[in-house]
């Protein structure tokens, strides 16, 4: 799969002293764009936002460590926040702490089963779409940070005249300054860069301008150890389950799309079931230490490699950073203008879209252009995992549809004086009815040959209509016979096995879907 993002050119991944740093200054860019995500996600969740905080700072150290890709970036992340709103609004925050455990728990199982490999059924159409609808979301993220809240009535409304000018100026500077450092130097990673001279312009003009604290304070102490104050009951459960569920496939989901993103941007694979029990572990972990939970961030993911951060040092030391902002350094990060992290992130959104889409999508087929559209709409007005969920089903649905109409058969006579039925592509559900009306078996002769070297039989449904079609022609007294179908097949095949002619050396062996999950776990049992 070709990366919809721009693949980016190899950096020096060995430990040598210009390495450490790269990495360490990245890890602080990455930080820095951490804290007003962390604190936003927080509030749509309706928490503290040092629940938001925290979450960022475990999660973050814990998939750094132990993850599948290193150069990936976790934390509280907004698609899980408007799925943990409702359970904290109607159960309150200790239900919300106990759901993040059994997340975790959920998806070290599915870690431990391997079920992340299942991540490369996801079409390329789907991932384009996916990174589209992420890049529009974070997009539409940062439009809040131009409204301003009414204190006498709550209310919310666009900024406008000075302060919207000055508000546009600062992101536009810091964008500038991202876009033109790289081709002057890469000594300094460009969104650290742009951070601290909008940051410098600020403070040295004295601009009156929005900043971190603004949002909220994110000083405090360390992350304590918290059992959830939860009964531990089956009505709990019962409560909780769903959105742990929920939870835990949205959280996967991006985290292994993710993964592939960055992957195929470095040009280096990553373990997709290392990735689940990461994430598992930390969300356990976070959930005992009063944090919201939180999976792969795409956006920081970005700015991480786009920084040169590569190995799991920058990760790790984002997530130091982080915790050292909370204990030590809040009154200074929170004097950080708003602006300038909006900038980066719309620089972010620039990098992350696949402008290429525009491009192609008059040159593939009109299935995969509806795909890539619906997946990027779908992600953007209800959320990932149902967005990739449609697109599969989507494309799954089309290729089957493209598939029933290639059974296809050439006929010939031999010079026995035999018919025989070549046939041409896959049998299966889709393609039984195109099967059976194939076949004339009133004006065929006495002997009748159905050759299937040229096709596969797919599923149980193809199965069934081989017998039907052998109960056709023993009905209009013919005799029919199947070759180069599978000894497999021929046992499962109630009317029609006696019709099988196997050839030695030359009858393919395959397996149909009806045994086809024994034959997985067989091989998964040699692997092991």
């Amino acid at each position: 799969m070709h990366s919809p993002a721009e693949t980016l050119a190899p950096v020096d991944t060995k430990l040598s002293a210009g390495t450490v740093k790269t990495e360490l200054l990245s890890g602080l860019t990455v930080a820095l764009a951490l804290v007003p995500e962390a604190v936003a996600f927080a509030f749509v969740a309706q928490v503290h936002p040092l629940v938001g905080l925290y979450a960022a700072f475990i999660v973050g150290i814990i998939t750094a460590l132990f993850g599948g890709r290193p150069g990936m970036i976790s934390g509280a992340t907004g698609a899980l926040a408007v799925v943990m709103v409702s359970l904290v609004v109607q159960h309150g925050v200790e239900y919300l702490f106990a759901a993040v455990v059994l997340m975790g728990i959920l998806q070290i199982i599915f870690g431990a089963l391997r079920w992340g490999k299942f991540i490369r059924l996801v079409p390329h159409p789907v991932m384009l779409g996916f990174v589209n609808g992420l890049a529009i979301v974070i997009f539409l993220a940062q439009l809040g940070q131009f409204k301003v809240v009414d204190a006498a009535t709550g209310a919310s409304h666009w900024l406008g005249g000075y302060d919207l000018t000055l508000m546009l100026g600062l992101v536009g500077l810091t964008m500038a300054v991202i876009w033109l450092l790289p081709k002057f130097t890469n000594a300094i990673p460009a969104p650290l860069a742009g951070i601290l001279v909008v940051s410098a312009v600020v403070l040295a003009l004295g601009l009156d301008v929005r900043t971190v604290g603004d949002m909220a304070s994110i000083e405090g102490g360390l992350p304590q150890f918290h059992i959830p104050m939860v009964p531990l009951n089956m009505e709990t459960l019962q409560i909780i389950l769903p959105y742990s569920l929920i939870l835990a496939a949205i959280g996967l989901i991006e985290s292994l799309l993710t993964l592939n993103l960055v992957a195929d941007m470095t040009g280096k694979k990553g373990g997709a079931s290392k990735e689940c029990l990461a994430q598992g572990a930390a969300n356990v972990v976070t959930g005992f230490f009063g944090g919201m939970g939180g999976c792969a961030m795409i956006g920081q993911s970005m700015i991480n490699v786009k920084s040169g951060g590569r190995t799991r040092i920058a990760g790790t030391a984002a997530a130091l950073f982080l915790l050292s902002f909370i204990l030590f350094a809040s009154p200074l990060i929170e004097r950080i203008p708003l602006a300038a992290l909006v900038g980066v992130m719309f620089m972010v959104v620039i990098g992350t879209f696949a402008w290429n889409t525009f491009k192609i999508l008059n040159k593939i087929p009109m299935t995969d252009a509806i795909v890539i559209a619906l997946v990027t709409g779908v992600t953007v007005y209800a959320d990932l995992a149902v967005a990739v969920v449609v697109g599969v089903i989507v494309s799954a649905l089309a290729y089957a549809w493209n598939a029933s109409k290639r059974i296809a058969a050439q006929k010939f006579h031999t010079p026995e004086g035999h018919l025989v039925y070549k046939l041409e592509g896959p049998l299966f559900f889709g393609s039984a009815a195109g099967f059976a009306e194939i076949f004339t078996p009133e004006d065929d002769p006495d002997e009748v040959i159905v050759d299937f070297i040229n096709s596969r039989v797919v599923d149980h449904s193809g199965l069934q209509a081989i017998d039907a079609l052998a109960g056709r022609y023993v009905r209009a007294g013919k005799r029919l016979h199947l070759r180069h179908l599978s000894p497999d097949c021929k046992k499962l095949l109630s009317k029609a096995g006696s019709m099988v002619e196997l050839e030695a050396n030359e009858d393919p062996t395959y397996e149909v879907a009806v045994d086809y999950s024994t034959m997985l776990h067989e091989r998964e049992t040699a692997k092991a």
